[in-house]
């Protein structure tokens, strides 16, 4: 049972260099395949953690790895969705670079505030990543940019801020903080809830 979250965090980082491959190197023929990908990905992110949490083994170096796995696994999504849609990524270069420098942001804020990578798995990250999820699939499956794009732009500045905010305001560093009001709790000494789907 302890093993199973790694077994699921590492087809997903296999998966994404699979998807890069799909995207550079096949093209418009693989798009269904990368959609499969992309969903099966997803399912690997949401079960490694709820099956850590429910054997007690959801550690740091799980949460972290996770976490990077993640970034690698959207990143290559937004390669493979400028490999087939070029013009469509080029219209919307500044919207992606706000996203890319907020997401550095939280990088450069917390390794120089505590010497480590953001880990926070928060609420409103796992809402953009959904909301990634259904950009993606307007993207690379019927070539539209539109409002899922638009939704997942506003919803990852406003999740980047939030932690941001979470890295700020944290008297030490702390993986699986579900928001910044959960952060205030925590300056207060106030224990959080934890559960078996959220954190």
């Amino acid at each position: 049972m302890k093993n199973i979250p790694y077994l699921l965090i590492l087809p997903r980082f296999i998966t994404a260099l699979v998807i890069l491959y799909l995207g550079y190197f096949v093209g418009e023929s693989a798009r269904q395949y990368i959609l499969i990908l992309m969903y099966f990905g997803l399912f690997t992110d949401i079960f490694d953690g709820i099956i850590a949490r429910k054997a007690g083994i959801s550690s740091e170096k799980l949460r972290r790895m996770d976490s990077q796995t993640d970034l690698v696994f959207w990143l290559s999504l937004g390669f493979a969705s400028y490999f087939l849609n070029p013009d469509l990524i080029i219209n919307e270069w500044k919207s992606i670079l706000l996203i890319f420098i907020m997401e550095a942001l939280c990088y450069i804020i917390s390794i120089w505030k505590f010497g480590k990578e953001t880990c926070t798995h928060a609420f409103l990250a796992k809402m953009w990543g959904l909301s990634l999820l259904l950009a993606f699939t307007y993207l690379i499956g019927f070539q539209k940019a539109g409002w899922t794009f638009d939704l997942a732009v506003i919803l990852g500045l406003i999740s980047h801020i939030d932690v941001i905010l979470i890295i700020l305001f944290l008297p030490q560093w702390q993986y699986d903080v579900p928001s910044f009001y959960h952060d205030l709790k925590i300056r207060k000494g106030k224990q959080r809830k934890k559960t078996i789907f959220f954190n």
